[in-house]
Formats: structure tokens, sequence, C-alpha cells
């Protein structure tokens, strides 16, 4: 056991060293150096979803279930990686018209209604208090193992204290209260950005994530040597073997897995805290990018050790000896690692510290926004101005909501003690915000949801929420009398919570899941198909659901009437404070390129821009009524509505239109630009093969000239010399007609004019041939010719002269290129289903990758140009064009150092068309 007093020191110092990284990211935020514009400190500040439940509880779900702790980490897995485009919806909606919480945004989609947002206030409320109590009572419980050694797990945490003033739990709620309120609600912010708080939550994550692995490595390879070796002990377990199975029968089967997936997919969107993380507190939409694996790969991390701690911390103290939830701290200290089991502690007090403080903020928001805000507006003093200030009041509503969400936790947890409602909550809670899912899922994609469908779908799937899940944990936890489960409401058998309308064979989860969502989205569809949305919800839908194609800078809405600059600004600072409002203010006055506020015209932009500023202080409910007060504005009917969206089809078809010609226009100046560099390129071609040619018929002219001019001038020259002249004149006479033969032919081939003589062709007989003719050049190269040629080969049907052209060709270019001595050249004939391959292999340098293709081009040549030998270039080019016409195919296979390959095949004459 460790000392009380070190183990409230060091939390007390913990505590303290997150003060000083919220302190340290609110000052860099006021300098302008956010920290949370590090994508890095965003993704990991959406661990937050990682509680005290996921700390201690996965170990305990382990322990009775093996894998089925997984879904719950599967879902929000699965959920940001191929649903976050969803989520970068959510985004751009609530930066756009300054949403700053879940109720909210919700309120804003279906007409900015206060009665909206205020059932979805009570839900996030009655759905999620219970859950920080669970946060409460998981950090008493940990202290009051740690204080008391493992033992002290055997029969339970010690019950709370009789009188509130002894529990240390109220501190710590008090403790935590202090916290979010100093950085939670220093000010109003237009953006409700709390960016100590993210820094501080990035902080927490990474504690928890390396305590939970330390004590996982521990156990794992500290108790055991590693993974095989704890499973092989497990195995020896019939009770544990089991555990090491996915059994589809098991915790409700398929379905119960299935459900629970789901569940944890949409708990990660629609969970107040994780909305705040995710979409309020986001600064820059690229940082989803990283977000969508870094989230995910904190996951996996911190549920690799989940299943080795449950089954180490059943093989140590036995089944049902120790509560399983308590194995990461019991184990080390059984072991007297009392330094890693204050490590571990630290760890979930992070979790829970972290969950508590974002769930807060999140909830005090709506509280004050869309509660208390509605009924201060129906008071004379605030909605007519008579009171100046209101930024301290709203300041004061915030701070007084949070520590009240704080003590009802408190409450809850005193209460409830250890009454399965506390210990299943987890799940319990995930229901209960899942019921947001229809209305914003639909209210982001489906412009015919109204608030009438909302109201309807939401107090529907909430009803049967709490009809089928959460009196049933009010029966077990003995608060109601158990009848209700067993015989149904008034005796009724099929009204039974957990088998409504005789439905059985399903988990309680999946159950409560299957009739609430069912009543949630028909009532929601339903009701919205009963009548045509109202103007504003028109106007309000369409902005949600096209916020994509909505232009940057356009209103936030559709608005007219008449107002003045001089209402607008003490308006917006009678919610903000003075300096904040004319800071916007004249911002705004920048950016439009007027002189100052005064300069300002009260505009329909300059409207909208002060109800957004209220929006982020208020809400958009209670921002729209209030901005009603100083502007005179005239209601946009149904049918102007329709207009408008008419005009807006009109606009977006012809900027269609205009966009694909734009695309066409850039499509043709792309061809052209390509055209333009082709022409470019052969230009450029024709003057290297001018100046190739040129120099290839200037050399052996002036040969012919030289000897020539000798001969004549000199007509004593020996018989020797005089022959050995004629043979060299010969000579260079054959190599200019070979050239001019070559740019001859090419030409007739590729205009459709060259004569082909066909007849039947040996190829080994060619290929003797061709072997023969250029024996003179491999032995002035010093260089060797193999002949790989077969008994027989099937003839061809080709002109004879045309393939020893290619043959040549083939044969002389790899004789030029391989070393001097040493040099090899092998010309291989085989026959193949296909027709007959011919291969001229060489060792010279090889051709890199990029001139493989470049070789066949025409004028050009592969290598080094300074110490490549000379050629046209065209050689390669009527080869591949003379096999091609036979319905053949040439191509090379080389790399550099690796010699080169030549290869063609030509088909045989059953398969040549009568070529």
């Amino acid at each position: 056991m460790l000392s009380p007093s070190l183990i409230v020191g060091v939390s007390f110092c913990y505590l303290l060293v997150l003060f000083g990284v919220a302190y340290v990211g609110d000052r860099r935020a006021d300098q302008g150096r956010s920290l949370i514009a590090n994508s890095w400190v965003y993704g990991l500040s959406l661990a937050v979803y990682c509680t005290a439940w996921t700390y201690f509880g996965s170990v305990g779900r382990a322990a009775s279930g093996g894998i089925w702790f997984l879904p719950i980490y599967l879902g929000p897995t699965l959920g940001l990686m191929l649903c976050w485009l969803v989520a970068l919806k959510m985004i751009r909606i609530s930066r756009s018209y300054r949403i700053t919480s879940i109720a909210d945004f919700i309120a804003s989609r279906y007409g900015k209604s206060h009665l909206l947002g205020g059932l979805v206030t009570v839900i996030a409320v009655v759905g999620t208090v219970p859950y920080i109590a669970l946060q409460l009572k998981a950090i008493s419980s940990g202290y009051h193992v740690l204080s008391s050694g493992a033992g002290a797990a055997v029969n339970g945490p010690a019950a709370a204290p009789a009188a509130w003033f002894d529990d240390s739990t109220f501190y710590l709620a008090l403790t935590l209260a202090a916290f979010t309120i100093l950085f939670g609600t220093r000010h109003l912010d237009t953006t409700e950005r709390h960016e100590g708080m993210v820094a501080a939550i990035a902080f927490e994550s990474v504690i928890k994530l390396l305590a939970f692995l330390a004590v996982g490595a521990y156990v794992t390879f500290g108790l055991y040597d590693g993974f095989g070796d704890l499973f092989a002990h497990a195995r020896a377990y019939e009770h544990l073997e089991a555990l090491l199975r996915f059994e589809g029968s098991g915790r409700g089967g398929y379905g119960g897995w299935f459900t629970l997936v789901v569940l944890a997919m949409l708990s990660v969107f629609f969970l107040p805290r994780q909305f705040q993380i995710t979409v309020v507190e986001n600064t820059n939409e690229q940082h989803l990018r990283r977000a969508i694996w870094l989230f995910p790969a904190y996951l996996l991390a911190i549920n690799l050790f989940v299943l080795p701690i449950a089954l180490a911390g059943l093989m140590q103290f036995g089944q049902g000896q120790v509560d399983p939830d308590t194995f990461v701290l019991t184990l080390p200290l059984a072991q007297g690692q009392q330094a890693l089991a204050l490590l571990v502690f630290i760890g979930g007090l992070s979790a829970a510290t972290g969950m508590v403080i974002v769930e807060t903020i999140a909830l005090s928001t709506m509280v004050c926004n869309d509660l208390v805000m509605p009924l201060l507006l129906r008071h004379p003093g605030v909605a007519g101005g008579r009171t100046r200030d209101l930024s301290g009041l709203l300041l004061g509503i915030r701070r007084g909501a949070i520590v009240l969400v704080l003590l009802l936790g408190y409450l809850y947890y005193r209460l409830a003690g250890e009454a399965y409602a506390l210990v299943s909550i987890g799940l319990i809670s995930f229901a209960a915000v899942a019921q947001f899912a229809p209305a914003m899922l639909g209210g982001m994609y489906w412009r015919g949801g109204t608030r009438d469908g909302a109201l309807a779908g939401l107090l529907a799937g909430f009803s049967v929420w709490a009809y089928t899940l959460l009196l049933p944990s009010f029966v077990k936890s003995g608060w109601v009398d158990a009848g209700v489960l067993e015989q149904g409401v008034l005796g009724i058998a099929w009204l039974r919570p957990e088998h409504l309308f005789g439905m059985s064979g399903l988990d309680n989860i999946s159950h409560a899941m299957f009739w609430s969502m069912l009543a949630n989205i028909g009532c929601y569809v339903a009701v919205s198909l009963l009548r045509a949305p109202s103007a504003v919800e028109t106007s309000q839908a369409m902005l949600f659901v096209d916020v994509f194609r909505r232009p940057s800078g356009s209103p936030a809405s559709f608005w007219r009437g008449n107002a003045e600059v001089g209402e607008l600004v003490p308006l917006v600072a009678r919610f903000l404070g003075q300096r904040r409002a004319d800071e916007a203010f004249a911002s705004y006055a920048r950016g439009r390129g007027a002189s100052g506020i005064a300069a300002l015209r009260a505009d329909p932009d300059l409207v909208h821009f002060a109800e957004t500023l209220l929006a982020g202080a208020i809400g958009s409910a209670s921002a729209r009524a209030m901005v009603a007060t100083v502007v005179q504005e005239e209601p946009l009917g149904l049918d102007e509505v329709m207009n408008i969206l008419d005009e807006a089809s009109q606009v977006r078809a012809y900027s269609h239109q205009l966009e694909e010609k734009s695309h066409a226009l850039e499509v043709a100046t792309e061809e052209l630009r390509a055209a333009n560099e082709q022409l470019k390129e052969f230009d450029r071609l024709k003057d290297d093969f001018m100046s190739s040619v040129t120099h290839e018929l200037r050399t052996p002219l002036t040969s012919i000239r030289a000897l020539s001019e000798m001969l004549y001038e000199d007509p004593r020259i020996g018989l020797e010399d005089r022959t050995r002249f004629l043979g060299i004149i010969v000579s260079e006479a054959e190599r200019l007609t070979r050239l001019v033969n070559q740019v001859l032919d090419l030409a007739k081939i590729e205009s459709g004019h060259a004569e082909w003589h066909n007849s039947d062709v040996d190829m080994r007989e060619l290929a003797l041939h061709a072997a023969d003719t250029t024996a003179q050049l491999f032995r002035e190269r010093g260089a060797a010719l193999v002949l790989d040629l077969p008994e027989r080969v099937p003839l061809l049907r080709a002109d004879r002269d045309r393939l020893l052209q290619v043959l040549l060709n083939l044969l002389s270019n790899a004789a030029k290129f391989v070393p001097p001595a040493g040099g090899e050249v092998r010309l291989v004939l085989r026959p193949e289903n296909s027709g007959l391959r011919a291969d001229v292999i060489d060792n010279g340098p090889g051709i890199p990758p990029e001139q493989q293709q470049v070789i066949f081009e025409k004028f050009r040549q592969g290598g080094d140009a300074r110490a490549r030998p000379p050629g046209t270039g065209l050689g390669l080019p009527i080869s591949r064009q003379i096999i091609e016409h036979f319905g053949g195919r040439l191509w090379v296979e080389s790399g550099p150092g690796e010699g080169s390959r030549f290869s063609f095949v030509l088909p045989l004459p059953s398969e040549s068309g009568g070529l």
C-alpha cells in the first residue's frame, strides 16, 4: 500500500502540471502561436474518448468476456477512417455558422429552435451525468486500492463516507470544477475554443497511454516471458481458455457485437465531449487527415495489453477474488511495484479528469445557451437592452453550470454506490447520445427534415431508451420493483422493458438500440413528410446540406430588412464585452476596405456577421432572437424562398456550364501546349537529324574525295596501296548507299508505299547468312558471335530481305556496344506457341529504363552522346516497322551494366493472316 498523503500529493502535483500545460497553451494562443494548430495535438486530444471506463473497465470486461471489449474501440476506428467526410462536413458547418455545441448544431439546422436545443441539452445531461459519476467512482476506487493495498480489492472499494465533507471524492469534484472554470470559461469567445484545455487533454492522452503500456509491458514481460508464455499459461485453465475464443453465442452473439460496433461508431461523433474536441476545437480542417490514422493507432496501442492484463489477473488472484476492474493496480501492488502502481493511478486520473473536463465544458455551454438563455430572453431587462453588459452574467452561468454538473455527478455517485446503474452506465450513455444521430445525419444530408420531425424522433427515441435501458438499470440497482422486468408495466407481458413486444434473443443493449432507433428514425421521417418545411427551415437546410457548395464569404442565411450599425455593435457588446465587440467589428471593417466601424453599412452581410458573433457566445437560436430585437426584418415567405432556391439552382447550373466550358478550354489549351511542345521536339529532332545525316554523309564523302585525289594526282602509287585505297572507296560508297536507303526505306514504310516481296523464309538460314555478313565487323571489334539455333524451324511467310535487314541492324548495333575485349553477342532462335522468336543478346553497358522507349523513336539514339558510336538512329525504328508489318512485336529488355536483349516474335503463317 502507499501513503494517502503521497497519493494525494503526487496527484495534486500532476494536476498542477496540467494547470501549467493549459496555461502555456492559452498564453501561446493569445500570442498567435496556437498549440492546437499542430495536428499531432489535435489527433491526441481525440483520445479523450478513452475514459476511466476504458482504462479500468476494459480489463474488467475482458476478464469476463474475452475479446468482447474490442467493439468499443473498433467502432471509433471504423467510424473515423471510413466516415471522415461526415466529420469534415460537421467541422465545415460548425466553422461556417459559429456552432458551439451539439445542441446548437441540431437547433440551428432546424430553424434555430430553442425547444429543440433545450431537448437535446436535457438528453445530453441525463445521459452523461451518470457517466461523470463513473469517472469520480473510478478515481475513488483507485485511491482506495492504492492506499489500502491489493487486498482491498477483494471486497471492492470502500463505501463513501457518511458525511460528504469527509469524502475526498467531493473535493476532487470541486478541484476538477476549478480547473474547468479556469481554462474553460476565462472569457466568452466567439469561436468557443479552449486551446489551453485541448493542450492539457493531449498531454493527458500521452500520460495515460504510457502508464497503461508500462503496466502491460510489466505484466507481459515481467511476470511472464512474453505473450506466448502468458497465453500458454492461460490455456492451462479451462475457464480462461474459453476467453481466448470468439464465441458468437456469448453476450448477444454476432448481433450484439455488431450493435456495440455501431454504437461506439456513433458515439465517437455524437458524445458531447467528442463533438467538442473533434468539431468545436478544430482550428484547421487539414488536421483531420492526420487524426483519421493517429486516433485509431492510439486505440490500437492502448488495447494491446488489455487481454494479457485480464488473463494475468485471473491467474494471479483467481476468478471472483479481486475486482477485475482493479487488475491494472492490484497486479503491480501484489508484486511490490508501488511506483508502477502509482504511475498507473496517475494514468487513470488522466483518463477520468480528461473526460470530466471536456464533458462539463460541453454541457455547460449547452445549459447556458439552450436552457438558461431562452429563459433570460423572456426577461424585459435582457430582451429590452436595459442591462448593458451581460458577458459577466453569461460567464457566471457557465461556471455555475460546470459546478452544478460535477455536483450532480458526485450526487449520483453517492446515491448509486455499487449499484448496477453506475457500473453499466458507459454503454447506457452511449445509447443515449446515439439518439442524436438521425436528426444530425438527416439534417446534414436531407433537405426534407423538419423541426417537428426532429422533435418527434428525439422524444420517441429518448423515451424508448429510458424505458428499455435506463429503467431496467434502476430495477437491477434495487431502486424500482423487480416485477416491472418480469411481468411488464401494469402486468402487460408484451411491455416488459427487456422484451418489448415479445422480442427475445437479443442482449439488453441491442434490444434497446433496435427499438429506440426504430422509433427515432420512424418518427423523424414520418413527421417530416407530413408537412413541407417552413421558410426558415428550408433556408437552414440548404445551408447545411450544401455547405461544401456554398461560396466562401456568402451570407450565413437569407435576410432582408432594416438595421443600424449603431444598434448592432452595442447588441454584440452586451454579450461579448465592449473590447471584444469593437475588435471584431473593426476587423470586419478592415476586411471590407472600410475606414472604420462608422463607415460600415448595415447590409445583410453585417447583420449575419453580428448574428454569428452572438451565436458563438449564446447559441444560434438565442442569437437570432437577439438580432431580431434591433433588426426590423421582413420575413421571407415560402414562395420567396423557393424562388431563391430556383435562382440558386439556375446560378448553379450556369456555374456548372461555365465550369464545363472552362474545363474544355483548359483541355484544349493543354492539347495546344502539348502539340506546341511536340512541334518543338520535332523541330529539334529535325535539326539533330540533319546534323547527324550531314555528318554521316560528309565523313564517307571526305574519305572518297581524299583517296580519289591521291590516286588521280599520284600515278606512281603502288599496286598494293592502290588496291587498298580503292577498297576503302568502295566501302565508303556502300556506306553512303546504306544511309540513303535507310532514309528512303523509313519514308516509304511510313507512307505505306514500301514494296514487300513475301516468300517462305527459313529463319535459321537467314540467321546464318546475317552472321556471315557481320563476321568481319565482329572480328574488327574483337568480339565473339555465338549462334544458338535449332536444327529446324518453321517457315515464315515474309519478305526475306526485310527480315535480313532487321537481323543485320540488331547484330551490328550489338557489335558496336559490346566491350572492345571480351565482348560477346548471342543470336538465339526458338519456336514458341505464338510464333518464332529471335533474341540478340549482348554483354554491353546496357540501356537505362528511361531510354528503352527513346531508342525506338526516329532520329533518337540512347547512351551518352559523347561515347556512343556514330549512327542516324533509324535502324531500330525501321526494324520495328518491319516486324510490326508482319504482325510481330519487337522490344528490348535491359538494365544498366547488365547488357541488352533485343527480341522479336513473328507469327507462323497460319496466324499471320496470310502476310
